[in-house]
């Protein structure tokens, strides 16, 4: 599977490749970076949750029924013994859980740039 482009790549590339724009960088690096940039950003593929919601929601689902799973795992297990006896839950078990409910915790919490 190719690499996907980067956008600073790119960048340096529509630059390299034009005599006009590097005289233009010479006398207005700003407004020549911006411009490119804005110009190959519009070349770039969609990240494939706007694309494709799918993704994004099977995702959640997978991780959402593994934490279940192993919750309820867990307490079929606790329930099986009598009271009083010491039980041990698997760690595979408890470090399923802790990472989906983590996971679930870092897809669905607002990104901090988020306005």
């Amino acid at each position: 599977m190719p690499e996907p482009r980067r956008s600073a790549d790119m960048l340096v590339d529509r630059i390299a490749g034009s005599k006009d724009l590097q005289k233009e960088l010479t006398n207005d690096p700003v407004v020549v970076l911006r411009k490119v940039a804005e110009e190959v950003t519009k070349d770039l593929l969609p990240p494939a949750l706007v694309v494709d919601p799918w993704i994004y929601r099977i995702v959640v689902i997978a991780l959402g029924i593994v934490a279940i799973l192993a919750i309820v795992g867990a307490i079929i297990l606790s329930a099986r013994f009598p009271a009083g006896t010491s039980i041990q839950i698997p760690d595979v078990l408890t470090a399923l859980g802790a990472a989906a409910i983590g996971a679930l915790a870092g897809l669905l919490a607002p990104s901090p740039s988020a306005k």
